[in-house]
């Protein structure tokens, strides 16, 4: 614990506090003080969705919220340990787990306005883990000087988030057989493949950009409360494994070598073909060369949560 205080401690330096802490207080209530620097552990519970190419609503694809599917939202929790300066800004050491789905059979009672995204019948489920560095800008402090006042500071604070993340993904999806399959070996539109030089493998842990905003309610001396919505923007179009275009299915043996079941799952999960194929329409055509994905706009998922923090380093009378 102490590490991690020390490390939380060296970030807050590094974005430019440059002022000596020094024993300077601003009351907190008629029990307490804060001194400079006060820290905070908590957890946090909420749910978690993702932006992909994958399910939607209706029409060719919407950008951000428009195309959100509210029915798949999943449980994810976390753990944080924040240092905060003066109340004004923080930065914060956090952990996130949780899982994100998507399907296109949600689009079942708009199929006809869907442009083939229905008919191409795809779905993913992965796990989702993250440890990030945010920093809290609290305005309420940054722009008012409480200490100066004849009152209290608000037990109420919004406030700003920003940061750097590294989380891990693995898409997966159901064989023939009813079993989980891992996609991203499977190599589904040729990354890797010498026919696809721009396609190249992706990686299952990279590395994101929190944005967001919350609000901080002080339950009381050692105790508060939070409501926040964080968006990662990611660097990659594979979280669901659908980016770009179908491949000729016989490269998968040709090319990617794969035999057996994974050659059979490699092209059923390309194609959809683990049951009777639903049929082509529009511009998602299931044919080598068709639309699979949008490259254009990488995939995204966020998360709204509770959290509730443990703070220490305020002194009593």
């Amino acid at each position: 614990m102490k590490k991690v205080i020390l490390v939380v401690n060296i970030c807050i330096l590094l974005l430019g506090f440059s002022e000596k802490a020094t024993a300077q207080y601003y009351f907190y209530d008629n029990n307490s003080y804060n001194n400079d620097m006060v820290y905070e552990f908590g957890g946090a519970l909420g749910i978690m969705n993702s932006l992909t190419d994958i399910g939607g609503r209706k029409g060719v694809g919407k950008p951000f919220l428009k195309d959100l599917n509210m029915g798949k939202f999943q449980f994810n929790g976390g753990l944080y340990l924040s240092a905060t300066y003066k109340e004004k800004i923080a930065i914060r050491l956090e952990g996130t787990w949780g899982k994100i789905t998507a399907t296109d059979s949600v689009l079942k009672d708009v199929a006809a306005s869907t442009s083939g995204r229905y008919e191409r019948n795809l779905n993913f489920r992965s796990k989702i883990s993250e440890v990030s560095l945010i920093a809290e800008f609290h305005p309420l402090f940054i722009f008012i000087d409480w200490a100066g006042r004849d009152q209290d500071p608000p037990r109420l604070s919004p406030y700003l988030a920003a940061g750097i993340g590294y989380f891990s993904f693995n898409p997966q999806t159901k064989n023939r057989d009813g079993k989980y399959v891992d996609l991203q070996p499977l190599s589904t539109e040729g990354q890797g493949y010498a026919s696809y030089p721009d396609r190249a493998p992706y990686k299952l842990s990279q590395l994101n950009i929190p944005l967001g905003i919350g609000i901080r309610y002080e339950l009381g001396n050692n105790l508060n409360f939070r409501a926040e919505i964080l968006h990662r923007t990611t660097f990659t179009d594979y979280i669901d494994d659908v980016s770009t275009r179908y491949i000729d299915p016989t490269l998968f043996s040709t090319e990617g070598g794969l035999s057996g079941t994974e050659l059979r799952d490699a092209i059923d999960l390309s194609f959809n073909n683990r049951t009777n194929p639903l049929g082509s329409s529009g511009p998602f055509r299931k044919t080598p060369g068709g639309i699979r994905g949008n490259p254009k706009d990488n995939d995204a998922f966020f998360t709204f949560n509770f959290k509730l923090g443990f703070t220490f380093g305020r002194q009593r009378y």
